[in-house]
């Protein structure tokens, strides 16, 4: 199965990332948008990304303009028609992303492979609504994705033995270093990262520390890069609601229940950075 063009669905801030790494890998690449607004604001990220990373002397002008060459956008599912593999990078519903395989199968070939990013879903249950389930895959990206090394390669039941070497092998030329999931809610990542973020939020809402002292507690006595507040901010609290929601509903252990105030925050809008407003200010 050699790839040569990817189509990426969705440009927000996972497909603009999985956009950009899949051109600088080298790889034609296609990302689709519902309207030319978001398509706009999404290329327009990759462009800022890029262009840093040439100021910060992390690439070369010839390596940008080399990415930006390959990278094309459209918001017509039609211009998805000559990719070999379709990564899926859309908001995180089950029914959305049926919708959305649905309507790129009209156009694409037989032999295309389509992947999801979802972060929680059943990979499975998103397969099986499209009429390819023994070519479709979970390809996890990390946030950001041109940065972050890690790849989950998710192999859903009807998943081929072709089709899961392809997907890993394709992780690997994106020079990321994939791992083996299982197709459980979490997966390999967030099955143990979650809990982890929920006991802090925890910790706070019962006034075990503020959430500098928490996160400094993390940071300088465990080594972690980041406190799990400020990740929380970082990742967005409403994801990390729903990504809850689907491993507690899945699993009923309460490690992976949302804790009340995580809701009530989600509710009065205070996403974290996307929001300007999470368990900090920005």
């Amino acid at each position: 199965m050699t790839m040569q063009t990817v189509g990426v669905l969705g440009c927000g801030l996972m497909g603009s990332g999985i956009a950009q790494t899949c051109a600088q890998a080298g790889y034609r690449t296609v990302v689709r948008e519902v309207d030319e607004g978001a398509l706009a604001a999404g290329l327009g990220r990759i462009d800022k990304f890029l262009e840093a990373g040439v100021k910060k002397g992390k690439l070369t002008s010839e390596v940008r303009d080399e990415t930006r060459g390959r990278l094309t956008g459209t918001t017509r599912v039609e211009g998805l028609s000559a990719c070999d593999l379709v990564i899926e990078a859309i908001v995180e519903n089950l029914d959305a992303k049926r919708e959305a395989f649905a309507a790129v199968e009209t156009v694409v070939g037989d032999q295309t492979i389509f992947a999801s990013n979802t972060s929680s879903l059943c990979v499975t249950e998103i397969a099986a609504a499209t009429e390819r389930p023994d070519r479709f895959a979970g390809l996890h990206f990390f946030n950001p994705v041109p940065i972050m090394k890690l790849v989950e390669v998710v192999r859903a039941l009807p998943t081929s033995d072709a089709t899961y070497q392809a997907v890993f092998t394709f992780a690997e030329s994106l020079g990321k270093e994939p791992i083996t999931a299982p197709d459980r809610p979490g997966f390999i990542v967030n099955r143990l990262l979650v809990p982890y973020l929920l006991d802090a939020i925890r910790a706070y809402e019962r006034g075990i520390g503020t959430a500098e002292d928490i996160d400094k507690g993390m940071t300088l006595g465990c080594g972690h890069p980041m406190g799990p507040l400020t990740l929380l901010d970082f990742v967005g609290l409403d994801t990390t609601y729903y990504i809850a929601e689907i491993m507690f509903q899945e699993f009923k252990e309460p490690a992976y229940a949302p804790p009340p105030l995580l809701k009530r925050m989600m509710l009065a809008g205070r996403l974290g950075r996307k929001s300007g407003r999470g368990f900090y200010r920005y």
